[in-house]
């Protein structure tokens, strides 16, 4: 077989009672698909509690090489100025901020936060911002003046110098947008292409929901006052055996990790687990919604990748074996009518097997994985 070109990750979660992503009136998200409407989960849902897990023991920080990165309106304001405060004259500290605000958020990036896009940046590109913040604040003295004077220099420049740095840094964007990435309309050459597609996640059977009906009783009523409750509220839960795709690109992760085959194959050793481990965080005190993948099911080909969704356009019941019976159905037509040729390893909880895949533990199958985007499988 020759070297993988995509990994692809196709997964089954189960959660009973729970909300976990809502829309912005409150309810659950939903998609309708086969002539049933299925609860979803968003792909930045997901995304965003993968890459911010951080008590989990292959949380990406945790990989040596990862640089951080921080999404915010605001790293200007707290990244950048606030450290000057305290150790420049504030008048020299207010003159540089409007450039740089600029610089980063584009032309009304000085107008608040309200007027900005809310940016990815790196922990290498912040640094370097501090750092030239700190030397045009040191340069200027006591006088606000050449402070606003040199800022509006140096941010005619912005664009060629942090483009150098980029350049000459290892992962600028940090983990995050190697994975992710990024867009940022106000510097087009700072955008990264993602090398890890994520689709939505829906249930593959038609929705289950029911509307809660909660109170909360004042502890300290006393029986000569008035009865019942001092709070009624009403929420929206869901039950659900939900499919998730995601898609590795693998030299294009490999590429935005600075050509490091080793750092890309722990990333997707720990990516992995994070797939099949981490939950969407939603209402955790009230729904406890923690799962595991019931089944994930990992491919590596040369081929155009192609989600196995259709498996579910004829809803299922809402069963793990016949879930998982679909799964393998749709796998070998496709295999039969294209003959692509994918590597595959799998888990299930279910003792239905998978057409031309081979069963393994979380563990066997994230380092097989990991060997893949090596090279060394």
């Amino acid at each position: 077989m020759s070297e993988t070109r995509f990994l692809q990750i196709h997964t089954l979660h189960s959660y009973p009672a729970a909300l976990l992503n809502r829309d912005d009136s409150g309810l659950a998200k939903r998609l309708p698909y086969g002539g049933e409407m299925r609860t979803r989960v968003s792909s930045q849902c997901l995304k965003r509690h993968w890459r911010m897990a951080e008590d989990d023991p292959h949380a990406l920080r945790r990989i040596d090489g990862a640089e951080l990165a921080h999404r915010s309106r605001e790293l200007v304001t707290r990244k950048v100025i606030a450290p000057l405060r305290g150790t420049y004259p504030d008048a020299v500290v207010e003159a540089l901020e409007p450039a740089f605000q600029k610089a980063v958020y584009g032309d009304k990036g000085d107008q608040g936060k309200q007027s900005r896009q809310t940016l990815l940046f790196g922990a290498p590109e912040i640094t370097w911002l501090a750092a030239e913040a700190d030397r045009l604040a040191r340069e200027a003295g006591d006088d606000p003046k050449a402070a606003e004077t040199s800022a509006a220099e140096w941010g005619k420049a912005f664009r060629a110098n942090i483009r150098v740095m980029r350049e000459a840094t290892k992962l600028p964007g940090g983990l995050t947008a190697a994975l992710f990435g990024r867009m940022v309309t106000s510097d087009p050459s700072a955008n990264i292409d993602a090398a890890i597609h994520v689709a939505h996640a829906f249930t593959v059977h038609a929705e289950e929901s029911e509307s809660d009906y909660l109170t909360a009783v004042d502890d300290l009523h006393t029986d000569d006052e008035d009865a019942g409750a001092d709070t009624i509220q009403e929420t929206e839960l869901t039950s659900g055996l939900f499919y998730g795709y995601v898609v590795v690109d693998v030299p294009g992760l490999v590429e935005n990790l600075g050509d490091d085959r080793q750092l890309a194959a722990e990333v997707i050793h720990n990516l992995l687990y994070l797939i099949a481990e981490v939950s969407p965080g939603a209402k955790l005190g009230s729904t406890a919604p923690y799962s595991r993948a019931s089944l994930m099911l990992v491919e590596a080909g040369d081929r155009q990748p192609r989600s196995l969704a259709g498996a579910y356009r004829d809803a299922a019941r809402p069963d793990l074996g016949e879930a998982v019976a679909k799964l393998s159905n749709h796998l070998h037509d496709l295999d039969r009518c294209y003959a692509t040729g994918e590597t595959r390893r799998f888990l299930s909880l279910a003792n239905t097997d998978l057409s031309g895949a081979e069963r393994g533990d979380l563990a066997q199958i994230a380092t097989w994985a990991a060997d893949q985007v090596r090279g060394s499988a």
